[in-house]
């Protein structure tokens, strides 16, 4: 698979955290931010952990970087996941899911440097028989499956073609995109499709000049992706 390249991101980059869940699993346990610090420095090897900085994280003031955000789950006896919001890149996901980089890369069959490199620059590299198992690992939705393997950019590029040409041109290169069945991707661009045209049509008859008819097709353009999924979601639901 030809990799799609997305501006580097920071490695030292904390996932999204949600402090009001820590806080609240916290209280739920009956324990004070001492205690919890207490747990992630001899259960964890943290000896930096203070209650000063278990209160930081819950006040949204400071944020639980990766090996710190693995030691508080396992304290507060819940899944990464639960504490964060939700995960938007490839490493974001494999926190989320309580791995180590290792444990990914040997799974899905690359090399170790070869996977941190993908991390870093938030650009996957592996085939089709990867991108599955990595899929199958994280237990990625489609959405995020196509988003962390780079496709998402791809997948607008063409939906914006199929909504404002002809759609039916666009099926076999969307399928390759998205891996969905070809009859239903017929059935979701052709809606699409008519509801980018009905737009186009309510904000003529609307304002009556062209200048509002290209505001509401850029607005819908714009979230194009978003009515895709959607659009998909209705269909499978």
């Amino acid at each position: 698979m030809r990799a799609v390249r997305q501006p580097p991101t920071d490695p030292n980059q904390s996932p999204p955290f949600d402090a009001l869940a820590a806080r609240r699993l916290r209280a739920a346990l009956g324990m004070g931010p001492e205690h919890v610090a207490h747990g992630m420095r001899t259960s964890y090897g943290l000896p930096h952990v203070t209650p000063d900085l278990v209160i930081a994280w819950e006040r949204g003031s400071a944020t639980p970087r990766g090996a710190e955000l693995t030691a508080l789950a396992g304290v507060l006896w819940c899944s990464p996941a639960e504490l964060i919001g939700r995960p938007r890149t490839l490493r974001e996901h494999r926190i989320a899911r309580g791995l180590a980089p290792e444990d990914v890369a040997r799974t899905v069959g690359v090399e170790l440097q070869a996977y941190l490199r993908m991390e870093e620059h938030d650009a996957w590299r592996g085939n089709d028989r990867q991108s599955a198992a990595l899929a199958d690992l994280l237990q990625l939705s489609l959405p995020d499956f196509v988003a962390v393997t780079g496709r998402e950019a791809k997948l607008a590029e063409l939906l914006r073609s199929a909504v404002t040409t002809r759609w039916q041109g666009y099926v076999r290169p969307v399928s390759r995109t998205v891996p969905l069945e070809r009859a239903f991707l017929e059935g979701v661009l052709q809606e699409l499709h008519g509801a980018y045209q009905g737009q186009m049509t309510a904000t003529l008859s609307w304002g009556g000049g062209s200048g509002d008819a290209g505001t509401g097709g850029r607005a819908f353009l714009d979230r194009i992706v978003d009515h895709f999924w959607e659009t998909v979601g209705r269909g499978t639901g």
